[in-house]
């Protein structure tokens, strides 16, 4: 049986070349990068090297704007939470982000709001695009963060992040971008863009998970959420994960140099992907169909629910994700999917599908037949098909 993985959105491989160049941190110089001796410069000079690559592949001024940190949850925790504290007396005490953030966002302005802040979240349009005329009612003087992801992990829209930035700015709030999704996939200039804040994810580069990233813009003040030793500019305290860090900044490098290249293969499969399965009855594409990322699949199948599509699929050997409501961690249906427009009743049936290195244009047909054999077999046994036989 063929076993075929595209769920690369919710976990990656670690690259074959990350682990090699990485594992001589993980097995043989273990040493701590705070230390003065050889070895331990030898480390500290992998973190920097590290900082170095990342940097590059968002265009930073310096490597000096990276702060390594454990995860992406951890760098958008220092981003949101760091910068309302922070600067709340000088700016003041309103948060802004839209309806289709990540919970790892979500979250943190929740527990702003219990804290003094106003928050406020934008409405998006079916697409998944954040509605401008919307964020700038929302963005007034005194909204001290607004934060945008720059595309979503579960329908792939891609969101107009320049326009963003012009009205966070010219309302004199700070900008925080979710790039987890995106990175390695499509460009990103924080300084084109006007970004202030950034947060990216090792595993979602294929690198080892246990590492994040946040890009701070000079001149922005932030409050330490992990107060210790001092590291990463007494932002975040702890000893630094040197395996993790060298690991991510590889993956950094490796995808800056494949990036335009691999997109290109992976929008391929995509759009056969997409073609193929739009053509199952009462199938539809949920987000943006130009402006998504190159390697995401997204669609839901009315009358079915999508954890029955993915259990029949993994006994297939294709593994995906879906917005359903069993498949998350508080049983409850997907809000991005909600958040553009669609029922309760639609956003059960969906499915996504994240392709990655292993990805191959002969996986097409396979998975579009399996599938649509999945689909209709599922339908026959829903009451509410209405096309049963």
């Amino acid at each position: 049986m063929k076993n075929i993985y595209m769920d690369h959105q919710a976990a990656m491989p670690v690259d074959e070349r990350v682990m090699k160049f990485a594992s001589r941190f993980l097995t043989g110089n273990f040493m701590n990068p705070s230390s003065q001796y050889s070895l331990g410069l030898e480390a500290r000079g992998a973190v920097e090297a590290a900082r170095e690559n990342i940097a590059s592949l968002i265009n930073a001024e310096t490597s000096k704007n990276i702060i390594f940190t454990g995860s992406a949850t951890e760098a958008s925790n220092l981003a949101i939470r760091g910068a309302a504290y922070r600067n709340a007396d000088k700016i003041g005490r309103k948060v802004v982000a839209t309806e289709i953030e990540h919970m790892s966002v979500l979250n943190p302005i929740k527990e702003l709001s219990k804290n003094g802040f106003e928050t406020v979240l934008v409405p998006v349009d079916k697409y998944g695009i954040v509605d401008l005329e919307k964020l700038k009612e929302a963005v007034t003087e005194g909204t001290v963060l607004t934060s945008v992801m720059l595309a979503n992990n579960e329908i792939g829209t891609i969101e107009p992040v320049r326009e963003i930035s012009e009205i966070v700015h010219a309302a004199g709030s700070l900008l925080h971008v979710d790039a987890v999704a995106a990175a390695g996939r499509i460009p990103i200039d924080v300084q084109v863009d006007g970004i202030d804040l950034l947060t990216l994810s090792s595993n979602d580069l294929y690198g080892p998970r246990g590492a994040g990233a946040l890009y701070v813009r000079k001149g922005v003040k932030l409050q330490s959420v992990m107060p210790g030793g001092g590291q990463e500019k007494g932002l975040r305290s702890g000893s630094e994960d040197v395996f993790a860090i060298a690991g991510m900044g590889e993956a950094a490098r490796i995808a800056a140099e494949e990036m335009v290249d691999e997109s290109a293969r992976l929008m391929k499969i995509r759009d056969g992907l997409i073609a193929g399965l739009l053509k199952i009855e009462q199938t539809y594409l949920t987000g943006h169909p130009v402006n998504r990322l190159p390697h995401h699949v997204g669609v839901r199948f009315t009358a079915i629910e999508g954890e029955g599509i993915l259990l029949w699929l993994d006994k297939a050997g294709i593994q995906v994700s879906t917005g359903s409501a069993c498949s998350s961690q508080t049983l409850q249906a997907s809000h991005v999917l909600l958040a553009t427009g669609l029922q309760h009743e639609d956003v059960h049936g969906s499915v996504v599908m994240t392709l990655g290195h292993s990805s191959s244009a002969d996986d097409i047909d396979y998975v579009v037949k399996t599938v649509t054999d999945t689909v209709d077999r599922l339908r026959q046994m829903s009451p509410v098909w209405s096309g049963r036989k």
